[in-house]
């Protein structure tokens, strides 16, 4: 034992689990058991030792087992000299050498076979521990880890018989032991249930179907399986019940939990609300929308319930689950705990150091709960002493270290979660060596010594006359002389050791700088008796020891404890009463007490003395929390303060009235009454609801009583037609009622009004003007039949919207004051109601002079309902921002300049916000009020931009509206399914079909791709059936190798950014029963296979309609007159003549490299059907220039076979059609080869190829109107000028043997494609400028546009395919818009069959060509700009 300190061997290793054993120190106060090497490190003279590496690789881990399997408990430790690794479990040392069914693994791991657990014998459960030991250096240990072995299963709740109505959700129990929860699964009809986002099973074993289905019907079981024979529950059957006519109440099937959970763990916070109709349900978190938008981790399954994967300390809060079905809200809270096992900051760092020093490892943990943290040296606890000490919490101090203090030291961090080590080496050198480098910061200022090399010559003696001169309670000042040997000790320095009397372990303090001959040594205990020695040090090294010197410090000043038992509790709304008692170690007579209090929130703190042992504080705020503390106070001064207590005082009625009562007249029985809560730090308690007295203004004495719940709006039914109302509102708490609003009043409608429309505009409206003043007045709308609910005045110099006053309905003259004389004033009047502001009414007026002094109509000006304005107009609010927080809900904010600078409003003034999104164009404002500076705006559509504007009223007063601020709500999942699949056969090829489809109604978003899901049996479980995944711009798909004469079933769904929709019903289809070369199965169209097929026998008194289909091949195959054929080849050959000139001029303009990127061009679109590297260096092509040139250009023949054409069927029915894209940039050739790629030579042909090269002229995108579709052309028309225009001369040769007429026939016979908007009706009317789109038609360029669709020719045989899908095919489908779906125009579809089904006569022709002419002088002109 070094030093002669003595200390005892220490007890068993502390447990780091629930089960700790407690350890007793015997023998002298020495804080650490002595090293398990048993001796410590030789001297090495003046070699510095090096730290030895030794710490662990792999440390056991939680284990969870079931009775009879085996575990591993993983341990490697890694040191230059191969440890020796033991297992503790439970704190005891394991014996393995006899133990058969425990085994140490080579690689220290602890193997145990065949766990046993009974209810009374648990020899395996329990904490282990791995102890790494190498002799002569010293021993570690690990983290511990627990072995939990579950238990026996067994139910402690089974599941029932239930019904659920279709479309709401089912909870099915199976409650077991929380250990088995992992090891339970479901079946349905004895067979395994699979789980997804739809069907989930709780963390408790409960499973929860929503959107139940008939599919979901049947019995259910639950099972165990924890090894050996499965455990099964009762059998429960599910039934599924139709939709209830009648509304039901919504109500909670399975609310949340608060939970407590370890960061990394997943949270599962279910919600299940059931009613009629099916209830949605939306989260918030700690009263703030929760989204998923760009998050992984927060996921909301199908019914509501939400899953936190990977829980993070900052999702602590409380979580709302509310449900809303339309008739009704509920709302259900939990809250989430998170904690965190211990993490390490700040890991011990290896020291050097010698003896006598005093050190400090340092280590700085985290974690919630907050870890303890322990020290072990060389596997045993070190127990706190006066020379062990734990300071700053966590770090460990060693003072006046002596050689057994070397060793390894572990700091151990543990709390309920985790537990965590880390570990450090101390090597303590001979004095005769230096420390290697300068001291680390763990050395404390004491230890600090010159460890200069040292030299021979000669040592000082001991310093002379070494006194206390200052004693106190904690610290001690020495003097002391120079040694004899050295009177001047200018270049000595002094080390002064001290220790406790009796103690042998003595500690070193420095003096600062040479020649210093005083120090202070601080820390000491009070009442104490110390001994100090010093000893002086040259170059050469220390000298002699002065004689020990004897001191007792001071006994201490005694102050105060904390006072006990400090408590607080509310008397009354304003009033709070504290009691404590007399603190335990007075120290003394008690003088009195001191009473802290303050409002929680705030950082100023008030006092109040007091004599005895409770107080009462009043003058209070109501319903606030306030935290109270007491300090105690003896002859000394203060004492120490008790802890906190906080108190809530009591709730009381409120003090103010509910703010901005309107009222809005519905009908001739009903009111709607709104309102704003009382003003915050009124409420004086939690607000539990409102209550509204109204009555007849005729009989005021008559008082009708309604109270309602916590909402801001109230409808008041049963009224008396033609009668005046009088409303008050107050806010109610627990306590009674506050005060109410002053009356408001509004009289109920003589007869039930329309309002499903705007007013009509005002029948009349005079204007009189004077010198800084406009008289208006009017008469109501002619239509009495509509709502009025009041009137709009607009007026500004030259134009009317620079002031806008909205007056009562009843108002009928109105005085516009406060303007310029000798102005000319434009005024609008226009009536408005709940839908919007009907048409208005102009008039204009100059006001006079300020030298005309003719008198005002008195009349007029003091007519009743004239309201005078405030002579200062108000600012409308400024700033307005939209912030987005999900897919249906945007914050609004603003400032208002007419507010101080603190922005606090004290006024009664309100803020009306407006919103409305452009989509469709006629989209009518939705307003609210606020009395805040920020409104949420709930309920609004996903994906879809909206404005906002703000203006401030205050009395009669109202600004303009703002400055619009806009924003897009995020995406959702699409809500609906892909509309119109259709499958066909494809033409000589019986074993592959072409499934086409619409994008949803309700895409949400962006489609990013589409999944085909196809069968033989409609019955089959969904993950039986064949996946076929599709890009999100294709909207056909083939699927080849299918096997003949066989039904098939095919659903499609779509997804975006934020998942996948709902699936669209199956779609039957039967492949034919054989292969055929020369005619399509299911063929719906007319026309052959490709190049080289021969034409479909149609008979001899058959005559394609020009709108129809015609020939493939370009030839006309109705009977002209060959006189008038020969007349329109003649004028197709003088206009070709013409085009020819002017495309030569054109391209002689055109650079070498730009003929080198159309050739490429060219040779993109002719080759694979792949997607290219290159297609990104296309540019897009000249909308204008090329493909009028493209239209109207000769086709030439070439020997070359159509490469585009090859093995490719022409489009013959209404199933051959073509995504269009809204955007038209650099990757339009590389979606042309997207909608064709992957599908070889068997992939369908784009419009381009089919129509001959020659795509229709198509408006550019920024030229067109705000409001036109642009759904008019399929995006591969948009295919680079270049490749379209040198790549005709390969087109097939017998596609291109007619005249220009058959070309164009061709174009609007075989392809005429009514799109949205556009119906040509003559083959040269295709340059025809769009039209305006119809009613109804949108424009949204956040989802895909509408595909066209190919006409068929009506005389053609169709199949008949008995279902819905499929039926469609013989008919010609009008347009579909895809965000507003309208119904078929039957009088429009008609109309264009007619017209494509008349061939034109000779004059027709003429005018035609006419028309033709004034084309061409339009193209003139375009190209020569």
């Amino acid at each position: 034992m070094a030093a002669g300190r003595a200390r005892r061997p220490l007890g068993p290793l502390w447990l780091l689990g629930p089960l700790r054993l407690g350890l007793l120190l015997l023998g002298q106060p020495g804080p650490a058991a002595a090293s398990r090497s048993g001796s410590p490190s030789p001297r090495t003279g003046s070699v510095v030792r090096t730290f030895t590496p030794f710490h662990f690789l792999v440390e056991p881990m939680d284990v969870l087992s079931v009775r009879g399997a085996s575990v591993i408990m993983n341990c490697s430790a890694y040191c230059e000299t191969s440890p020796k690794i033991e297992w503790k479990k439970d704190g005891t040392l394991l014996n393995l050498v006899s133990d058969d069914r425990r085994q140490l693994l080579p690689d220290g791991s602890l193997l145990i076979n065949s766990v046993v657990h009974s209810k009374h014998n648990k020899p395996d459960e329990g904490y282990y521990q791995c102890v790494a030991t190498v002799e002569s250096l010293g021993t570690i240990v690990s983290r511990t880890a627990k072995l939990t072995v579950a238990g026996l299963p067994r139910f402690t709740s089974q599941p029932e018989s239930s019904s659920v109505y279709k479309g709401n959700s089912a909870i099915l129990n199976c409650e077991v032991n929380v250990d088995l929860a992992p090891f339970v699964r479901w079946e349905q009809d004895r067979q395994p249930v699979f789980l997804d986002d739809r069907v989930f099973k709780l963390p408790s074993g409960a499973l929860i179907i929503s959107n139940a289905t008939d599919m979901d019907g049947g019995v259910y079981r639950c099972i165990i399986e924890s090894g050996g024979t499965p455990k099964y529950s009762d059998e429960a059957e599910l039934k599924i019940l139709p939709d209830p006519e009648e509304p039901q109440s919504l109500v909670f099937a399975r609310q949340p939990s608060s939970l407590t959970k370890v960061t990394g763990q997943s949270a599962v916070f279910p919600c299940v609300a059931v009613g009629f109709p099916t209830p949605y349900v939306r989260w918030t978190r700690n009263e703030e929308e929760l989204t998923t938008e760009g998050s992984e981790r927060f996921l909301f399954l199908a019914g509501g319930s939400l899953v936190i994967s990977e829980v993070m300390e900052e999702d602590v809060g409380m979580y709302t689950c509310i449900a809303d079905n339309g008739n009704e809200t509920i709302e259900a809270q939990a809250e989430l705990a998170v904690q965190v096992p211990p993490e390490f900051l700040k890991r011990p760092a290896n020291i050097y150091a010698h003896e006598s020093m005093d050190i400090v490892f340092e280590c700085e943990v985290t974690g919630k709960p907050t870890p303890t943290v322990k020290w072990v040296k060389n596997g045993d606890m070190v127990i706190p002493s006066d020379y062990f000490k734990i300071v700053k919490e966590h770090n460990l101090q060693v003072l006046g270290l002596v050689k057994s203090d070397e060793g390894f030291y572990q700091c151990i961090a543990e709390n309920d979660v985790g537990n965590a080590q880390a570990g450090a080496q101390l090597i303590i050198l001979d004095l005769d060596v230096a420390i290697p480098t300068l001291p680390p910061t763990s050395l404390t200022s004491a230890t600090n010594d010159h460890l200069a090399p040292a030299t021979t010559g000669p040592l000082p003696s001991a310093p002379r006359d070494v006194v206390a001169t200052l004693v106190s309670t904690r610290f001690i000042r020495l003097t002391w002389r120079t040694p004899v040997s050295d009177p001047q000790g200018d270049n000595l320095t002094y080390s002064i050791f001290y220790t406790k009397e009796g103690i042998n372990r003595e500690r070193v303090e420095n003096t600062s700088r040479p020649g210093e001959t005083q120090v202070m040594i601080q820390n000491l205990m009070p009442e104490t008796v110390y001994v100090f020695r010093v000893v002086a040090q040259n170059k050469h090294g220390p000298g002699e020891s002065s004689a020990p010197l004897k001191v007792a410090t001071q006994p201490e000043v005694q102050l105060p404890g904390p006072a006990p038992n400090i408590r607080a509790y509310a008397n009354s709304p304003t009033s709070v009463t504290v009691t404590w008692e007399t603190p335990l170690s007075g120290n003394g007579e008690i003088q009195n007490y001191k009473l802290y209090y303050m409002e929680k929130g705030q950082d100023s703190e008030q006092d109040v003395d007091v004599a005895g042992l409770s107080y009462t504080i009043n003058g209070l705020k109501k319903y606030t929390e306030y935290s109270f503390r007491v300090v105690a106070y003896n002859k000394h001064g203060p004492g120490v303060s008790t802890q906190d207590v906080v108190v809530r005082t009591l709730s009381d009625v409120p003090s103010a009235p509910p703010q901005n009562l309107t009222l809005e007249v519905r009908n001739s029985k009903s009111i709607m009454l709104h309102w704003q809560p009382p003003p915050a730090g009124t409420h004086s308690g939690q607000i539990t609801g409102y209550k509204i007295r109204y009555r007849k203004v005729s009989r005021k004495s008559d008082v009708t009583e309604s109270i309602g719940g916590t909402q801001l709006f109230q409808l008041i039914e049963g009224l008396e037609r033609g009668t005046e109302y009088s409303f008050r509102v107050a806010a109610l708490t627990v306590n009674g009622t506050g005060p109410a609003t002053d009356w408001v009043s509004a009289e109920t409608f003589e007869s039930d009004l329309d309002e499903t429309r705007v007013p009509e505009v005002p029948s009349s409206l005079h204007v009189r003007p004077l010198v800084t003043s406009i008289v208006v007045s009017w008469t109501p709308p002619e239509n009495q039949n509509i709502v009025v609910r009041g009137y709009a005045i607009g007026y500004g110099i030259g134009s009317p919207h620079a002031q806008t006053i909205k007056v009562d309905y009843k108002q009928r003259y109105y005085t516009i004051e406060n303007l310029d004389p000798s102005s000319h004033y434009v005024i609008t009047l226009k009536a408005f109601n709940n839908v919007g502001e009907g048409i208005p009414l102009y008039e204009s007026a100059v006001t006079r002079p300020h030298s005309d002094t003719s008198e005002v109509d008195l009349f007029v000006i003091n007519a009743p309902y004239t309201p005078v304005p405030d002579p200062s107009p108000m600012m409308p609010p400024v700033g307005v921002q939209a912030s987005i927080l999900s897919h249906d809900t945007i914050r609004i904010t603003w400032a208002d300049n007419s507010l101080p600078k603190n922005q606090k409003i004290t006024d009664a003034r309100y803020y009306t916000v407006r919103w409305k999104t452009n989509i469709p164009a006629n989209t009518k404002y939705k307003t609210a009020n606020a009395t805040t500076l920020s409104y949420l705006v709930t309920g609004l559509k996903p994906n879809t931009l909206y404005e906002f504007s703000v203006m401030v009223t205050k009395g009669r007063r109202s600004s303009t509206w703002s400055m619009t601020a806009h924003g897009t709500t995020f995406e959702l999942v699409p809500t609906s399914p892909p509309k119109d699949v259709t499958v066909v056969s494809k033409e000589g090829k019986p074993r592959t079909i072409i499934v086409n489809w619409q994008p949803p109604s309700e895409a949400n978003g962006k489609i990013t791709g589409y999944i085909i899901y196809y069968s033989t049996d409609v019955n089959a479980e969904i993950h039986d059936w064949v996946i076929e995944p599709v890009v999100g711009n294709r909207l056909t798909h083939q699927i080849q190798e299918l096997t003949l004469d066989t039904p098939y079933y095919f659903k499609i769904q779509a997804r975006n950014s934020k998942g996948m929709g709902p699936m669209s019903e199956a779609v039957q289809f039967r492949t034919p029963k054989a292969e055929s070369s020369d005619k399509m199965p299911n063929d719906q169209a007319s026309g052959s296979a490709g190049k080289g097929s021969r034409p479909v026998d149609i008979g001899p008194d058959y005559k394609p309609p020009l709108g129809g289909s015609n020939s493939p091949h370009g030839s006309p195959t109705s009977p002209l007159d060959s006189n008038m054929l020969l007349v329109i080849i003649v004028s197709v050959g003088v206009i070709t003549i013409v085009i020819v000139v002017i495309v030569a001029v054109f391209c002689t303009r055109r650079t070498t490299s730009h003929q080198k990127k159309k050739r490429a061009a060219c040779k993109s679109v002719n080759g694979s059907h792949k997607y290219k590297g290159n297609s990104k260096d296309v540019k897009p092509p000249d909308l204008w220039i090329h493909h009028e040139r493209l239209e109207l250009k000769p086709i030439d023949k070439s020997p070359d076979p159509n490469p585009i054409m090859t093995d490719t069927p022409i489009p013959r029915n209404s199933q051959d059609i073509t995504p269009v894209d809204n955007s038209m940039d650099s990757n339009i050739h590389q979606r042309r080869n997207s909608y064709r790629g992957h599908e070889s030579e068997d992939s369908m042909s784009t419009l381009a190829g089919r129509r001959g090269m020659r795509p229709k002229m198509m408006m550019p995108f920024d030229s067109q109107p705000p409001q036109q579709s642009v759904r008019n052309t399929p995006s591969t028309d948009t295919m680079p000028a270049s490749s379209s225009q040198t790549c005709a001369d390969h087109q097939d040769p017998e596609s291109t043997t007619g005249a220009y007429l058959a070309n164009a026939q061709e174009e609007d016979s075989a392809q005429n494609l009514p799109t949205a908007h556009v119906r040509p009706s003559h083959p040269l009317k295709s340059f025809a400028v769009p039209a305006v789109p119809p009613a109804g038609s949108t424009y949204d360029p956040a989802l895909p546009s509408t595909p066209l669709l190919t006409q068929q020719a009506p005389n053609h045989p169709v199949h008949s395919v008995k279902t819905a899908s499929i039926g469609t095919l013989g008919r010609t489908r009008p347009p579909m818009p895809v965000v507003v779906p309208s119904a078929p125009d039957v009088q429009e579809t008609t109309r264009m069959l007619e017209d494509s089904e008349s061939n034109y006569e000779p004059d027709e022709l003429t005018k035609e060509m006419a028309h033709l002419e004034g084309l061409m002088k339009d193209l003139n002109a375009i190209t020569t700009a």
